[in-house]
């Protein structure tokens, strides 16, 4: 909860001190620009898993391919649908992370209907943090809240995608990584500050260009326009009282939302002392629920509970979730991206290494593909 107001109050603070110097920036992005930052994700998403990086670049290539799955926005043909009509529109991201997160974990904890919960349930008193906590989260909430400020500025990418770029770095930059996976609280303050932080900047393009970076953004703009309220350059001076208006509501809902779910943590943990038996039914419940709700199809939810079954052979193999989740989200940005470049360089592809942003972002993915190297090589086995 620190962190989520951290992020979204520096989030905030980006919005009001440097939105021109952050439009500006972000208009120098094409889709070469765009393709390498994107690369660089996939790159960085190796990182996301506690295994093998085979296994990880593995998962990350099955969620690019998952990714495809739809109509292509180019060409309008359908790619690997086999007919079905619902898949026309792609697998829905609500149907994939529950069926990976969700369900694959409830198969994998089967074992423990007939047990009740072994721990005893401790419910504090009083909301204390761990001794020194702020201080250890506090790096981390820096540089999620500055990745986030910069990818809710970038139309298409938004929060997701900077959430899980958060915690690829955090676990990069981490001296013990190992402890990602296990409860590092490193790995819950980057990205919990990454995606407020882009919550809060995503306004920027739609408040200052008029041009919505994201879904709920277009949402926002209609809302707008409808009100009579034309989002644009002249919108602080013209409009005045919705610009500043909007954001001193950010700053008493985030300053709300902190007073509402700290002084309820105490309720939070009394739900570990539900039994499995009654836990898991009513999670299956909820997951089949959400699912359906997001798209109201019920091709989603057996679409989820498939990706279910097949994520719990996955995690019994090694292989984890993660990955797969970056890359089916990253997948169509990349590809789009991708051959919106070579269609304005007329497939030369040179075009990937012509911009300033383009030749530092290639750097940084030659230089964390010769730190893996390196690590690799320091852990290998002496002949």
């Amino acid at each position: 909860m620190i962190s989520s107001f951290s992020g979204a109050s520096i989030g905030i603070l980006v919005m009001i001190l440097f939105s021109p110097l952050i439009v500006d920036f972000a208009l120098s992005f094409g889709p070469a620009e765009y393709f390498s930052l994107m690369a660089l994700g996939l790159l960085a998403a190796s990182t996301l898993a506690r295994g093998s990086t085979l296994k990880s670049v593995a998962m990350v290539v099955l969620g690019l391919l998952m990714g495809l799955v739809g109509t292509d926005i180019t060409s309008g043909y359908q790619r690997f649908t086999f007919g079905v009509a619902e898949l026309y529109d792609g697998v829905s991201l609500v149907a994939l992370a529950l069926g990976l997160f969700a369900i694959a974990e409830t198969l994998g904890n089967l074992n423990r209907l007939g047990s009740e919960v072994s721990d005893r349930v401790l419910v504090p008193k009083s909301v204390k943090g761990e001794k020194g906590l702020v201080r250890r989260i506090w790096p981390s909430v820096l540089r999620g809240s500055t990745l986030g400020s910069f990818f809710g500025v970038l139309p298409g990418t938004g929060s997701t995608v900077a959430s899980y770029i958060s915690y690829a770095i955090e676990k990069r930059v981490s001296k013990t990584p190992a402890r990602f996976g296990s409860g590092a609280i490193e790995g819950v303050s980057g990205p919990e500050a990454s995606n407020n932080a882009a919550a809060q900047t995503a306004f920027i393009p739609t408040m200052t260009l008029g041009i919505p970076g994201d879904p709920l953004m277009a949402l926002m703009l209609s809302a707008m326009v409808i009100q009579g309220i034309q989002p644009g350059p002249q919108m602080v001076t013209e409009r005045p009282d919705v610009f500043w208006g909007l954001i001193a509501s950010f700053w008493v809902g985030n300053l709300f939302l902190l007073m509402l779910n700290i002084p309820l943590i105490g309720i939070w943990i009394r739900l570990l002392s539900v039994p499995y038996r009654l836990f898991y039914p009513a999670l299956l419940f909820f997951v089949c629920i959400g699912v359906y709700s997001s798209g109201n199809s019920l091709t989603d939810v057996a679409i989820a509970f498939v990706i279910g079954v097949a994520g719990f052979g996955m995690i019994r193999l090694g292989f984890e979730a993660a990955p797969m989740l970056l890359g089916f989200v990253l997948g169509p940005l990349i590809e789009e991206n991708f051959r919106r470049a070579l269609l304005i360089s007329r497939g030369n592809p040179m075009i990937f290494l012509e911009s300033p942003i383009c030749i530092v972002i290639a750097g940084s993915c030659l230089f964390l593909l010769f730190q893996g190297a390196i690590r690799r090589w320091r852990s290998a086995p002496a002949a």
